[in-house]
């Protein structure tokens, strides 16, 4: 039974506006995937482009040649913003709808109802070309892609191929159109609405995988610093723990403390304790290794777990030390002193616990904070036994606090 290009295309139309009003609803539910806002608005203005065309002739013969079309190139051009927007990157409206403002110069020179071969012909080209971008941006995604990101990448590649092949297999001469006779144009609305139905599956399932990355980002992170939080410390640590045992090497966990936090936040208020904390994560993200986790356990108290022994260990504590005792808070206009002290433990994690050696590290914290504070404290474990290093830090100030601004507050 031949298909019914008519009936294709009412089936394409009520599909494509249902989908739309269901990612809508989606999105309006959880709007931490800004994307989807942008694939609702896509089906459904593509919906309205088709029902545009089916009722166009009713209507005018411009609306469906050249009004109907152009929406549909901002539904392609708002897939591709989607596409952009689920990865990070801003939007750009101008080349979201550089589709349809050709389209609609396009009609101004010349007459879009008479030429059917060079309707097509452009109509394709600004289809694929979509396509091929919404493909190129789900390609570039930085984190390693997952599996709802390749099929929409492997679909977006195939539409745009579906859409370049009349141009590539029909010969084309003015005011001839071959091979799009009435059952090929059928096939290609067929495939078109297998597209749209199937990119929008793969759109809800890539949804749901970043609505789960952003929640248990954000159950991992503390919100006033943006480091790690205490449950994902413990996680991250002990990935890096069990690389560690498989290659033989130690780890080393410091612990931070804020030296005078408290009198600080209570002399000063709660705003300048945050923006101590918040100068120290800044400090720490600054000062650390690339692959050195870093958290904040709760209060004023911090920790870090590297890769590696002590000894390079004590350089990246050194160097946060210095940093934030350089940097101070402004309050009401003056200044306060900043410094940290640190210990840190270092041992081999297949014998010690992550529990285990942070206690460690605590406890050459607290031998830190006994010897004047602003300054580390290190020890390591080695074979045969415990092997201790002191390090002392040459503070160019003391570690005085708030009475640098005795008067504030």
């Amino acid at each position: 039974m031949p298909l019914d290009v008519t009936t294709l295309f009412i089936v394409a139309t009520c599909v494509t506006a249902l989908l739309g009003l269901f990612l809508l609803a989606l999105w309006l539910q959880d709007r931490t995937v800004r994307a989807l806002g942008w694939w609702a608005a896509a089906y459904i203005i593509g919906g309205t482009a088709v029902a545009l065309w089916l009722i166009g002739p009713l209507l005018s013969e411009r609306v469906s040649a050249v009004v109907a079309p152009a929406l549909l190139f901002v539904c392609c051009g708002m897939i591709w913003t989607g596409a952009r927007n689920f990865h990070g990157r801003p939007a750009l409206p101008f080349v979201a709808t550089a589709g349809a403002l050709a389209w609609l110069l396009f009609g101004t020179w010349i007459d879009l109802q008479t030429h059917n071969d060079l309707r097509v012909v452009v109509s394709s080209l600004i289809i694929a070309t979509y396509a091929m971008l919404t493909a190129i941006e789900l390609k570039r995604e930085r984190r390693k892609p997952k599996w709802a990101s390749r099929r929409a990448y492997a679909l977006a590649i195939l539409h745009g191929t579906l859409f370049l092949s009349p141009i590539a297999t029909m010969h084309f001469m003015p005011g001839d159109l071959r091979g799009l006779n009435q059952g090929t144009f059928a096939l290609f609305a067929l495939l078109t609405l297998l597209y749209v139905v199937g990119t929008a599956f793969i759109v809800v399932v890539m949804a749901k995988e970043q609505s789960v990355l952003v929640h248990k980002t954000a159950a991992m992170t503390d919100p006033l610093t943006g480091l790690f939080n205490r449950r994902g410390y413990e996680e991250a640590a002990q990935k890096l723990m069990i690389r560690q045992i498989a290659s033989a090497e130690p780890v080393t966990v410091l612990m931070f403390d804020l030296d005078h936090f408290k009198s600080i936040n209570d002399r000063y208020g709660h705003d300048a304790g945050d923006a101590m904390l918040r100068d120290f994560a800044t400090t720490m993200n600054r000062s650390m290794r690339a692959d050195d986790i870093v958290a904040r356990l709760g209060g004023e108290e911090f920790s870090a777990i590297l890769a590696g022994g002590l000894e390079a260990a004590m350089v990246v504590a050194e160097r946060v030390r210095a940093a934030f005792e350089r940097a101070s808070i402004q309050v009401a206009g003056c200044p306060v002193a900043t410094t940290v002290s640190i210990g840190a433990f270092s041992g081999p994690p297949g014998l010690y616990s992550l529990t285990e050696l942070r206690a460690r590290a605590d406890a050459a914290l607290y031998r830190a904070k006994q010897e004047g504070r602003n300054r580390i404290v290190g020890e390591a474990a080695i074979p045969g036994g415990l092997g201790t290093i002191v390090a002392t830090s040459a503070p160019s100030r003391a570690p005085a606090g708030p009475t640098r601004c005795a008067t504030a507050g």
